[in-house]
């Protein structure tokens, strides 16, 4: 496998025995659907300050501490960040951050509760965590880490600083280009959802209309995913959903909404040519994110017992709408911008059957058809 992603990703793979880790560079650092689920900036800041003050710890620390060290933290003049631990959102904000660390391995509970240390500040509201030092130093995942620019020459906007983190040296060789050009590809084709040509540089558009079939093919096998081609670009589909964080049809009632707006989204964005050789791209429509909203509420009157409680009260349909937009996006399905939604080619892959009724719960039955659509 380490041999398998230097060759394939140029991903560097780290086994040893507290764990693994694989060094995931993005393909592209412009997308902002990216990240840890329920992190905001402030929450990100926090994480990386939980991570400085643990790696200057003892081997173990308590909740209560960690707090205190990252006050000392945050009230560096620099870093223009507000933190304290007065109110119990900011304790949850704490709270939050130490389990995204036990989830990692990078903390291990050794005694106390945390939801105790949130509802109260008393001494007995407290937990103890043993420091695994070997998956801390791996949190981050960054060809050169940033304590090493000096201020004159750090980079100035935040894509520039993404960038500086994961750029790595290509050799000044027609090989060399051609290797960093497949690595990056090969990264969005197993991180993303799909890969649109219109989204590519000329070189790597030229690279990748060349290679495409090629790699579909060898990354499709080595991962156990299948490949769907299309003249809009290229999507390698888990049909399994074991490598899937966001899936797409799905049950529950966020999933169910999702895909009423993706329908909605896609009607009347593509046709056939008369002559029913190939598709004709009709102009693309934006839709205003009250238009959703309203949709749904609509909605609501056919499928809302199949919803949850809260889902069909009156004004929850803009809140469901905010959800459906957020879930299309991260799976590129959907374009938000400045305020319109629109609908992108693999849009067309779903469709809505009719509701079947099982004995557990209430689940829409879903067909999904090719992925750019029809054929």
């Amino acid at each position: 496998m380490r041999e398998w992603f230097s060759r394939e990703t140029g991903w560097p793979l780290q086994v040893e025995r507290e764990g693994a880790r694989l060094f995931k560079h993005p393909g592209t650092v412009s997308d902002a659907s990216r990240g840890l689920p329920g992190y905001d900036r402030r929450r990100y800041v926090l994480l990386c300050l939980a991570c400085a003050a643990l790696e200057r710890a003892d081997p173990q620390i308590t909740l209560r501490l960690l707090g205190e060290r990252l006050l000392e933290l945050a009230a560096e003049p620099g870093l223009d960040f507000t933190f304290t631990l007065e109110a119990q959102h900011e304790r949850r904000e704490l709270v939050w951050v130490c389990r995204t660390l036990l989830g990692l391995g990078v903390l291990h509970r050794v005694a106390g509760d945390e939801e105790t240390f949130v509802q109260a500040r008393g001494e007995q509201a407290d937990a103890l965590y043993d420091v695994q030092r070997r998956m801390l130093a791996g949190m981050l995942a960054a060809v050169r880490g940033p304590s090493t620019w000096i201020p004159q020459e750090a980079p100035a906007t935040l894509e520039e600083r993404l960038r500086a983190l994961v750029d790595a040296h290509v050799a000044d060789s027609n090989e060399g280009r051609r290797t960093a050009l497949r690595h990056q590809l090969a990264r969005r084709l197993l991180d993303d959802p799909v890969v649109y040509i219109e989204t590519l540089d000329p070189e790597v558009r030229a690279y990748f209309l060349n290679q495409r079939g090629t790699m579909a093919a060898r990354l499709g096998d080595a991962a156990g995913l299948v490949a769907e081609q299309r003249a809009e670009g290229l999507a390698l589909v888990d049909e399994t959903g074991f490598l899937t964080d966001v899936a797409m049809p799905g049950e529950g009632t966020d999933a169910h909404v999702t895909l009423l707006v993706a329908e909605h989204l896609a009607a009347g964005q593509r046709q056939r040519k008369s002559n029913g050789a190939e598709l004709a791209p009709v102009p693309v429509r934006g839709f205003r994110e009250h238009d959703i909203a309203d949709f749904l509420r609509e909605a609501r009157t056919r499928y809302g017992r199949y919803w949850r409680k809260s889902a069909r009260e009156p004004g929850a349909e803009r809140e469901l709408a905010v959800i459906a937009i957020e879930r299309l996006e991260k799976l590129q399905l959907a374009l938000l911008k400045d305020g319109t939604v629109y609908p992108l080619p693999a849009l067309a892959r779903f469709a809505l059957g009719e509701a079947q009724i099982r004995e557990t719960r209430d689940v829409p039955a879903v067909a999904a058809g090719p992925l750019f659509g029809p054929t």
